[in-house]
């Protein structure tokens, strides 16, 4: 039996292709919801505007700081797995569930299984950075997306026997949801935006928003933008951002803010943007994948194989920097190879967790084929 632990919505993206197998070819797994960040009844939408089935267990945790959150997350994924005794557990990425999990499997000498091994951004004054650590140094099967992750597991003494290169499973997830998106989003068409038009934003990392002078900076930067190429400046705000830019007073000139949006939504204005500004990692991948340029907010990145690509320029948090990035980029032709795989990740993890995979079909929601052709993303 396998158990997929996730907490947030990107964990949610990311897991769904290995999901998604795990129904067509009849594995015994469940999914155990820590519930990071959002209601029960908000990620239920979540689920089913992804087609997944619902968790088997939520825990409902909440926010929090990160001792308090991390403890409270071990205490009932421990009671879970005490009852239901899994054969491996299933992490992704660098949250607090993911080390939560870790911790609680290894303890219970359950295998643990790390999707999205090996990235690192080489700064520990992050939390992420310091939970991508721990739970690959606890982890049995290290599933890295990249050649690049796997040297960085290797450097750190990670025998090879642990590690496969499997590809990143959020190409899978881009290729299968994107077909979903087409068939129920309407954000274009709500927000009267046209394709190549419009400029989007994301921005939620706690060093950049919990600074009054960072976070003015970046709006100051987006203003800059605005005034340069008079094209519309698309922010769905996160709402610890949203709580900074009142809290600080920050004016919002010639930016539009829109609640945040569903991933099907989210996924539509992605691939239809001139450009995406971020400082989410997951993003930096995403615009890879949709042949999209991104600036990000960042100094540094545990996504290094976007800037080799030359997909993606770190532009730090100073306004003329991020203008000068923007211009930069806008000057790139689109031509970078994506360097995350070829969309058929889950599958290969799934098979090394269980040897149930195979070559079966896998399908999305309401039967949809998944593809492995890049004619699906423009």
């Amino acid at each position: 039996m396998i158990a997929i632990i996730l907490g947030t919505r990107p964990e949610i993206i990311k897991m769904s292709p290995i999901i998604r197998v795990c129904e067509a070819q009849g594995v015994d797994y469940f999914i155990l919801h820590t519930g990071l960040y959002y209601s029960h009844e908000m990620d239920r939408a979540f689920f089913e505007e992804l087609d997944l089935p619902e968790p088997k267990y939520n825990l409902d945790v909440g926010s929090g700081t990160h001792a308090d959150q991390t403890g409270r997350i071990m205490v009932g994924i421990e009671k879970v797995l005490m009852e239901e005794k899994p054969e491996i557990v299933l992490v992704q990425g660098d949250t607090n569930t993911v080390l939560a999990g870790a911790l609680a499997a290894a303890k219970h000498h359950i295998k643990v299984g790390h999707v999205e091994a090996g990235l690192r951004s080489f700064d520990r004054t992050m939390p992420e950075e310091i939970n991508r650590v721990v739970a690959d140094h606890l982890a049995a099967h290290l599933f890295a997306p990249t050649e690049t992750a796997r040297q960085n597991l290797l450097a750190e003494g990670v025998e090879d026997y642990r590690i496969c290169v499997t590809g990143n499973t959020i190409v899978d997830a881009v290729f299968q949801n994107l077909e979903l998106s087409k068939k129920k989003a309407t954000i274009l068409k709500d927000l009267d935006l046209k394709p190549g038009e419009y400029f989007l934003v994301t921005s939620h990392r706690q060093e950049n928003v919990a600074s009054p002078e960072t976070l003015r900076s970046i709006i100051t930067g987006l203003e800059a933008i605005h005034q340069e190429y008079s094209l519309p400046i698309i922010f769905p705000m996160h709402p610890r951002t949203r709580k900074m830019v009142e809290q600080f007073t920050i004016p919002l000139d010639g930016i539009p803010v829109i609640e945040p949006v569903g991933f099907l939504d989210f996924l539509q204005l992605e691939s239809s943007a001139r450009l995406v500004l971020t400082d989410s990692g997951g993003v930096q991948e995403e615009t890879c994948i949709l042949g999209v340029p991104c600036v990000t907010f960042r100094e540094s990145t545990e996504r290094p194989e976007t800037i080799e690509v030359g997909s993606n320029v770190l532009a730090g948090i100073r306004a003329g920097e991020i203008l000068a990035a923007v211009r930069q980029m806008l000057s790139r032709p689109r031509t970078w190879k994506n360097p995350y795989g070829d969309g058929m990740a889950g599958r290969l993890i799934i098979t090394m967790c269980s040897g149930k995979a195979g070559g079966l079909p896998v399908t999305v929601g309401n039967g949809i084929p998944l593809q492995n052709d890049y004619s699906m993303i423009r």
